[in-house]
């Protein structure tokens, strides 16, 4: 059984994910904005996506260019969850898990790390 949840507390528990990133990160994000969806229409059951240049990956050519994208998916976490404290969790560890490739960090890494 899924768990139910308004948007709005969905939105909530993602700026907290966000306020537990270091103030140093957070000033070190540069062009990044992250959104609530539904579900990635490509494969409905993931549960964030980075899109954009990491910043290891900017050069001098980096300007002009268009926001980078961080997708936190609200209905496929709500499917994997049992209980509130459950989203709370996959929330904080998906939003960690997308800045951390917004900082260049890949996969291998993460899971290395256990944030995969």
């Amino acid at each position: 059984m899924t768990v139910e949840m308004t948007r709005a507390r969905f939105e909530e528990l993602v700026e907290e994910a966000l306020d537990l990133l270091p103030e140093d990160f957070m000033h070190a994000m540069n062009n990044v904005v992250v959104l609530v969806e539904d579900r990635n229409d490509q494969e409905p059951s993931l549960l964030g996506l980075y899109q954009g240049i990491a910043l290891t990956e900017r050069n001098s050519d980096y300007g002009g260019t268009l926001p980078d994208h961080i997708f936190i998916y609200r209905d496929a976490i709500l499917d994997i969850c049992q209980t509130e404290e459950d989203v709370v969790e996959e929330v904080v560890v998906t939003v960690l898990h997308e800045v951390a490739h917004h900082f260049g960090v890949d996969d291998a890494k993460l899971h290395e790390l256990g944030w995969g």
